[in-house]
């Protein structure tokens, strides 16, 4: 069970990108005082982990009212993480220009960044696999986690730069690439 736990963490952590997020919320935050940047953080925690419940604990009831096979969402979804996957390794901006029309990094950073499709994909996909109870603690202290980055985003930048969390983001975009291909082997072949 925690070697289960530990691989769901993990997967979970690369599919947010907490540490490839920081730049874009740094971005919309740099202008605000670190008190209120604390609290922007804790509201993008409080949207994101509620999508995130909402899929965690009625993801399922969805796939079966449209009547979708679970072997049919694996690969569609290992499709969506596989092209988030590579949006990270590439360099793509999808959807990225766009969040520079809002005032506070709430709304695209809880979703559809944190908890976006990708991350809903996944877990409703280990809810399957390793069980509800191990998912939903993996994304509660994934959730966690990225709070504390996102709460200490000046010092990670600093530390990190521009260029460190693309690289640690195209490290973790390898990884996410190599999840969506064993989640599209699972699905193809049960």
């Amino acid at each position: 069970m925690i070697l289960d736990l530990i691989k769901a963490y993990f997967s979970i952590f690369v599919v947010m990108d907490t540490l490839g997020n920081l730049p874009i919320f740094f971005t919309f935050m740099k202008s605000v005082a670190e008190k209120k940047r604390k609290e922007v953080a804790l509201q993008t925690i409080y949207i994101a982990g509620a999508v995130l419940l909402v899929f965690l604990f009625f993801g399922h009831r969805v796939l079966s009212f449209f009547n979708v096979d679970f072997q049919s969402f694996k690969i569609a979804g290992g499709i969506i993480v596989l092209i988030f996957g590579l949006k990270l390794v590439i360099g793509l901006k999808i959807l990225e220009s766009r969040f520079k029309t809002y005032r506070t990094a709430m709304v695209p950073l809880a979703t559809p960044l944190i908890t976006g499709p990708a991350t809903i994909t996944t877990i409703m996909i280990f809810v399957y696999q390793y069980g509800l109870l191990l998912t939903l603690l993996a994304s509660v202290l994934n959730l966690f986690t990225a709070y504390l980055f996102l709460s200490r985003a000046e010092n990670l930048n600093r530390i990190l730069g521009r260029q460190g969390s693309d690289a640690l983001s195209k490290i973790m975009g390898l990884i996410l690439t190599a999840i969506a291909v064993g989640f599209i082997k699972q699905g193809l072949f049960p």
